[in-house]
């Protein structure tokens, strides 16, 4: 499987954004999928994950009710819907594939995208 993000950029405060992660590989529909960020001078955070077929769902306390994932398979495509970002968001966005199981857990996560940069201003 390999990913490939889009959709980051600038927003204010307030704002959204919606960053897409694009599977290729004919397996790629079967695997949970994650999104994580990496804040700049911190650690990498989860932020939000799917399972398979797109009916188990699960984020971080600090985006519920902001963020959705959501996932179209015959696109071979996660999403993550971005609402009402705050500066605490800035951060480099990385979608990633998991096995069958759904997971928090950054080591589960065997392929991973570059990477999509979004900074939010005040």
């Amino acid at each position: 499987v390999r990913l490939v993000e889009s959709g980051g950029g600038l927003v204010q405060a307030g704002g959204s954004l919606r960053l897409s992660c694009a599977a290729s590989g004919s397996a790629a529909s079967r695997y949970s999928m994650g999104w994580f960020r990496l804040p700049p001078g911190k650690e990498r955070e989860f932020v939000a994950a799917i399972s398979w077929r797109g009916g188990s769902t699960d984020y971080a306390d600090s985006v519920k009710g902001r963020f959705t994932i959501s996932r179209e398979n015959a696109q071979n495509t996660v999403y993550l819907q971005m609402n009402s970002l705050k500066p605490e968001d800035t951060a480099v966005y990385y979608c990633a594939s998991a096995g069958s199981i759904m997971t928090r857990n950054w080591r589960a996560y065997g392929t991973w995208g570059q990477g999509t940069r979004v900074t939010v201003s005040s």
